[in-house]
């Protein structure tokens, strides 16, 4: 009998083809045992070896393995030659190693790097091998061993590709490999072998300005992430394109003319802010758009006849449209007539949860990116504004707003410089940007059949869609030429290269009828068609994250809340993700957090209600809000705070499991990433009537909004608060919400409002007994009646505030208090009483290890002296004040910068007060920088004043400050 074909694939999903037949293997874990073993066919893998690489743990769990066995043995039986023996401490699997699709890539790429080959044989053999691979190796199999075994495998993969594109370069095929190489640029920034590639074909391709480009970036992403300069070989590269080195032009093919070089000389100087880069990555298989493109060249070349107005271009057209695509296509391509940066924003204005980006957050986002602090961001919202339109004034910079919902929430975003440009992209027409700000207006339409023809072939190869026209008809039938949907059937495809074309055009063909909710009139129901057959192909795990992924509030969501929402551990999760990320049901643009196209979002949660009952849906989401509650309770305790209130939350719900964080700076940096994601948490409470997690949900962001200056957003969630409290009718929590309102309203300067609702809450707070309550309202009333003008009543409210903590035992808070008295003392000229409180309090801070209420006393004495006339002293407690607000600063990883830039003038004062000129201007100038880059211009005025008499004998008292006292 003749031997029977067979073929083992671990470069894609473990499989075996008996005759071209797929054998069924049974669970993953057992396709797992088989992987093992091939890995190392003909050789022995001990029981051990073969526990760890399964299990991910050396004891072997022998019963279990010896099933396994006996049932790949079963499944195997039909091939002659291949056998799974025992051997004395272990198992071995006898085969050819060339029947395993590893061991052939492996042979045929060292055979490829022999020299006796020429590089036309050797680019056959390198494509051959790579061809073998059929996706990610070892699919979705998710234990230490394939994690570790799948990394090194994709280097060797990566290696090959080199090579092959090496020999491609030197056979003038540079042309056909320009869009690969962008690919693996953007998957490999830091790689210079790969940089070297790009640069090359680049410029033999004629687009010498963007191979410079690109060694620009190589450069500084060197620099920035690594603190090292290009190698030897790509500087060398550089200076040859520079100088147009005939030696890089391909002999007998595309010749390079026109080239202009680009020196040192001619790049823009740095300036004072930093260059914003916020563009994401152009799209890898951007397909036509031809026509589109040179439109919105022409509007920009058509700068001159525009006069003082910016130039401005709104892309309309339906949702997968390819409207995004299409403007950071033309935006990449253009980055060079923007020398000073790009802006980028998605304004989500179509999101399914129908949040839109505010203007706030929006603008802030740009101001950050200009260098601006978030503690020097003005509260109000034409302040703002008007510093964004500063900012950018004469400045040659791309603004990209993204998805807009309408006119108004475009127009507070338009830079008022003639030299920057504008792109819009949003669903509706925005004739209101035509009419009021001259913008051109371009609708965009689906792509015609040629263009969806090429864009299938750059997915899946010329060959395999020639091979069956009528399916490929159907295809782009059912697509109708929306570049989302037919992305989406194409990774489909690529995913299974053995089904045939017809089976998925079949699977659109039957799913015509759903998404309901969407206007058939704008989308057309063949988009519903393409999200159905991607669904329906999923396994039924990865079918109900997919659908719970939709109810998710926030713009994306980490791996740690996911697995929290479908209620697994997130190395289960993890494979899960990975599955949706493969069919393009879901993005991942930085590690460990996924997206959602919004029409994609909106299909998920449509069937997570038809498919789920509410009760489960309601326990998801349960189970999400109490990842985001309890994470976000113990983040803000390991951070140095001044606020200590404690929680008494609910234990989590079953399947639910807060992410671990180490320390303060992991807290701060959670923080920070999960913003958007906390904010959309608690407005989803909201929504949902689960008013106790409402105001749970505000009071564990408190601290750390406060800490970085994020008012409005602190004012939305207690203003919430305040209306779940009195739904809840709990005295207790109105109480709570409105003593924090208060203190919201105070640090945005509304000292009114925050009198009034510090005034309910310390009335509530007295008629439920809450003796810290009362402290903490009498405390915060007397700071707010510092800040109106009347020392005598805040050293009323806040000697009240001490006779109740010292009931309390509570040091921390009486040192604090202690310190708001010797303040309003010292207002008052009562220097002897106000350095005695003072003095306690600075001790109790340094016996307890409170830094903030040691800053803060600091400063205070400092202030105490200077007005009793002992300078010396004051520099003293000044320099010390200093010293610990940076070193906290750093420990907590804010900018306490607007701190600094008063005790900075304060020592100015104190040095001019010792007639110490050049010292005074010394610390006067450093404190003018601050107040400069914290756009504080009445403070930066006064000192301004100061520097300009200095000369004067006359000592400037300083002035009453505007932070809290404890909390500067």
């Amino acid at each position: 009998m003749a031997a029977v074909a067979v073929e083992f694939g671990i470069l894609g999903g473990i499989e075996v083809r008996i005759h071209g037949r797929l054998v069924d293997l049974g669970h993953a874990r057992q396709r797992v045992v088989l992987a093992a073993l091939l890995v190392d066919v003909n050789r022995e893998v001990t029981a051990d070896q073969l526990a760890d690489r399964v299990w991910g743990e050396r004891t072997a769990q022998r019963g279990t393995l010896y099933s396994y066995l006996s049932h790949l043995r079963r499944a195997l039986a039909g091939a002659d030659g291949v056998r799974i023996s025992r051997r004395p401490a272990g198992y071995v699997l006898t085969a050819d190693a060339q029947t395993v699709d590893l061991h052939r890539f492996r042979r045929t790429v060292a055979q490829a790097r022999k020299e006796t080959h020429t590089d036309e044989q050797a680019a056959e053999l390198l494509a051959q091998a790579l061809g073998l691979w059929r996706g990610e190796a070892l699919g979705s199999v998710d234990t230490p061993w394939a994690n570790a075994l799948r990394d090194s495998l994709r280097h060797e993969r990566l290696a090959a590709e080199l090579d092959a594109t090496d020999i491609g370069l030197r056979l003038h095929r540079h042309t056909d490999l320009l869009p690969g190489l962008r690919t693996r640029a953007c998957e490999h920034p830091l790689d210079e072998r790969i940089a070297e590639q790009l640069i090359l074909a680049l410029h033999r391709c004629g687009r010498t300005a963007e191979a410079l480009e690109c060694y620009k970036s190589t450069r500084q992403r060197l620099a920035e992430e690594l603190g090292i300069d290009p190698g030897p070989s790509l500087k060398r590269l550089h200076q040859q394109v520079l100088t147009g080195d005939p030696a890089l032009l391909v002999l007998g093919g595309t010749k390079v003319s026109d080239c202009t070089a680009v020196t040192a000389d001619t790049a823009p100087a740095a300036g004072p802010t930093p260059t914003p880069r916020q563009l994401p990555a152009p799209p890898a298989l951007f397909t036509g758009r031809t026509a589109e493109l040179a439109a919105l060249s022409a509007a920009l070349e058509q700068r001159a006849d525009v006069g003082a107005t910016v130039v401005i271009s709104a892309i309309g057209g339906t949702g997968g449209i390819g409207k995004t695509c299409l403007a950071l296509r033309w935006a990449h391509n253009h980055l060079e007539d923007f020398p000073d940066g790009q802006l980028y924003v998605n304004l989500r204005g179509f999101d399914p949860s129908g949040e839109t980006v505010p203007f706030a957050v929006a603008i802030r986002g740009f101001l950050g990116a200009l260098g601006v602090a978030p503690s020097a961001v003005p509260v109000d919202p034409d302040a703002q504004a008007a510093l964004y339109r500063s900012l950018v004034a004469d400045k040659r910079i791309l603004v990209v707003l993204d998805n807009a919902h309408d006119t108004a929430q475009v127009m507070p975003l338009l830079p008022g410089s003639p030299n920057c440009a504008v792109l819009v992209t949003s669903r509706r027409h925005l004739g209101g940007l035509g009419t009021a700000q001259g913008a051109r207006m371009l609708t965009l339409g689906t792509l015609r059949e040629a263009e969806s023809r090429q864009l299938l072939a750059r997915h899946l190869g010329d060959d395999r869609i020639a091979a069956e026209p009528d399916a490929l008809t159907a295809i782009l039938r059912h697509c109708g030429g929306l570049p989302l949907a037919l992305s989406i059937i194409a990774a489909r495809a690529a995913a299974h290269p053995g089904f045939p074309l017809s089976h998925l055009a079949s699977e659109l063909a039957e799913s015509a009828t759903r998404l309901d909710a969407l206007d058939a009139g704008e989308l057309g129901a063949d988009l519903r068609a393409v999200f159905a057959a991607s669904y329906q192909a999923l396994e039924p795990e990865a079918a109900r994250v997919f659908t719970l992924l939709g109810l998710a509030p926030g713009p994306d969501i980490s791996l740690p809340a996911a697995a929290a929402l479908t209620g697994h551990t997130p190395s289960r999760t993890r494979p899960l993700l990975r599955t949706l990320e493969a069919a393009h049901l879901v993005r991942q643009p930085i590690p460990g957090r996924y997206h959602m196209h919004d029409l994609v979002r909106l299909y998920a949660a449509e069937h997570a209600r038809d498919g789920r009952s509410e009760a489960a849906r309601t326990l998801a989401l349960r189970r999400l809000i109490d990842f985001y509650l309890h994470t976000a309770d113990h983040g803000r305790r390991l951070m140095d705070t001044f606020w200590p209130i404690r929680l008494d939350l609910d234990p989590p719900t079953a399947g639910c499991t807060p992410h671990p964080l180490a320390d303060s700076a992991a807290a701060g940096a959670w923080f920070e990433t999960e913003h958007s994601c906390l904010l959309a948490a608690q407005q989803l409470t909201r929504e949902l009537g689960w008013h106790t997690l409402t105001w749970q949900l505000s009071e564990s962001i408190f601290a750390p909004h406060w800490d970085r200056n994020r008012l409005p957003e602190n004012l939305c969630m207690w203003r919430a608060s305040v209306a779940a409290a009195e739904q809840l009718g709990d005295p207790a929590v109105l109480a709570l919400s409105h003593l924090r309102l208060g203190l919201c309203h105070g640090q945005a300067s509304q000292y009114a409002e925050a009198r009034e609702h510090l005034t309910k809450a310390l009335t509530l707070f007295e008629h439920t007994g809450d003796k810290p309550g009362q402290g903490n309202a009498q405390f915060a009333l007397g700071w707010t009646w510092d800040q109106l003008g009347d020392p005598q009543q805040a050293l009323s409210c806040v000697e009240q505030a001490l006779r109740i903590h010292q009931g309390l035992r509570e040091p921390m808070w009486e040192a604090r208090i202690l310190n708001a008295i010797g303040w309003s003392h010292a207002r008052l000229g009562h220097y002897q009483q106000a350095h005695a409180h003072c003095a306690r309090a600075l001790a109790v801070c340094r016996d307890k290890g409170d830094r903030r209420g040691e800053v803060s006393t600091l400063d205070s004495l400092g202030y105490i002296n200077h007005l009793n006339g002992r300078h010396d002293q004051a520099l003293d407690h000044y320099h010390q004040a200093l010293a610990l607000s940076r070193e906290l600063s750093r420990d907590i990883g804010i900018a306490a910068t607007a701190f600094e830039a008063n005790v900075l003038a304060h020592l100015g004062d104190a040095h001019h007060a010792l007639n110490r000129q050049r010292a005074a201007r010394h610390f006067w100038r450093q404190a003018l920088d601050l107040y400069r880059a914290q756009h504080r211009a009445a403070a930066a005025a006064h000192i301004q004043q100061q520097l300009d008499a200095s000369h004067r004998a006359h000592v400037n008292v300083p002035q009453g400050r505007s932070e809290l006292p404890p909390d500067s």
